[in-house]
């Protein structure tokens, strides 16, 4: 039966401590026990349906894991502070001191930061290839490489990862496929695909008010229990734990996640198609002139779309600046970080979420500075929204001068 995300989630059903449609809120940091036996037994794992500390777990996270974990088709998940919360954990849990990682070199920033400059700290280095050429991938994998880590449409490239190859090369070497699918969630399952362990920063699509922060892990119970043990424990010890008054209000937020990601993708896609006829260089996987057009719609949930996230490029910083400046002027987006938000967001990325990486690496993958990051917003008139947008770049003489 075709995997359908949207419906697992529905399939869930809770109820609050008093019949309510919501599940209670567990705002509490600590529980109490009738026996000292039972806390005993709590703290050793050993009492199913048992809370000792709030870092260590709550009913309100467990929820929110549940439905995450339903969403991407792995037995379990736990739920983080944020979605970096999520990434070094997982990471550190996975590799010790003299192992080896191997990297999309187009992936979040803070991510590619923690793999350059602070893992090599703890023995840990990483190999950044181009993600989409998989003899270049398996050609940098040593005896001691533990994880393939990589983005399922990359941030802010936007190129598509082939988790099937991926996940095969894993298979074939003994390693761990870890697929961050922030950008792409319902659109892509990488569980389904073959990956082991899928992230995703909350903070964007899922939760989609850009009220929140936060983070989550999907995998087997196995591995969730290793980033959880109480000695041992990448995700326990590192004390990267979600607010449960959180944790309530993005499990809220998922419920409509399948409505906003079918309007996120129809906006975007109907953008970049028309972006790209007005002759602008224009990055989308919905578009047949992406190179791995045809690779995402093999893996893709239909209904679902090709994302919310396009790229433009208008040739130098100073353009790109001064058309997000006049974007934000008519009410046509924010010029702010993040992703996923109701109202369109707008960045140079090189400048801002990518300026981790080196100026010479952003320039050898292809990262330019006039390149411009769109987070598609859910506009109810997305022609009205395009020809204003259109407007904006006649007044500044961009479409003039980028014509192709």
């Amino acid at each position: 039966m075709k995997f359908k995300p949207a419906n697992n989630i529905q399939d869930l059903q809770y109820f609050g401590e008093f019949g309510g449609v919501n599940p209670s809120i567990s705002d509490s940091s600590t529980y109490t026990f009738l026996s000292a036996k039972t806390m005993f037994d709590t703290f050793e794992g050993n009492a199913d349906g048992c809370y000792l500390y709030s870092r260590h777990s709550s009913p309100s996270n467990l929820y929110l894991g549940e439905a995450l974990a339903a969403m991407e088709g792995t037995e379990t998940a736990t739920v983080t502070a944020s979605g970096m919360g999520a990434i070094t954990p997982v990471l550190m849990q996975l590799c010790k001191a003299g192992e080896h990682i191997v990297s999309s070199r187009t992936i979040y920033g803070g991510t590619y930061a923690f793999l350059k400059n602070f893992a090599p700290r703890l023995g840990i280095d990483t190999t950044f290839v181009d993600i989409t050429k998989l003899d270049v991938v398996e050609a940098a994998i040593t005896p001691k490489t533990r994880v393939l880590y990589c983005e399922s449409v990359s941030n802010p490239l936007l190129e598509v990862a082939d988790i099937k190859g991926l996940a095969e090369l894993a298979k074939k070497h003994n390693l761990k496929l870890v697929v961050d699918n922030t950008f792409s969630p319902l659109s892509i399952s990488p569980a389904n695909l073959g990956a082991d362990i899928v992230i995703h920063s909350l903070t964007k699509f899922i939760n989609g008010s850009s009220d929140t922060v936060g983070g989550v892990v999907c995998g087997t119970q196995e591995f969730i229990d290793q980033l959880r043990n109480v000695n041992d424990g990448a995700a326990m010890l590192l004390g990267s734990t979600m607010d449960s008054l959180r944790s309530a209000s993005v499990l809220k937020n998922l419920r409509t996640l399948h409505i906003r990601m079918q309007q996120h993708s129809h906006n975007a896609n109907y953008l970049a198609e028309k972006f790209e006829k007005d002759g602008l260089k224009t990055v989308y996987p919905g578009l047949a002139s992406h190179p791995s057009h045809e690779l995402f719609k093999s893996m893709m949930n239909y209904k679902y779309g090709f994302g919310g996230m396009l790229t433009i490029d208008v040739g130098s910083l100073d353009k790109a600046n001064a058309l997000m400046e006049l974007m934000q002027e008519r009410n046509l987006g924010y010029l702010a970080v993040s992703l996923g938000f109701y109202k369109t967001l707008f960045s140079a990325p090189g400048s801002s979420t990518s300026s981790e990486i080196p100026e010479d690496e952003q320039i050898e993958m292809g990262l330019s500075d006039g390149l411009i990051r769109f987070s598609i917003g859910l506009d109810a008139d997305i022609h009205r929204t395009y020809e204003m947008m259109k407007s904006c770049m006649e007044e500044l003489n961009i479409l003039e001068v980028e014509l192709i």
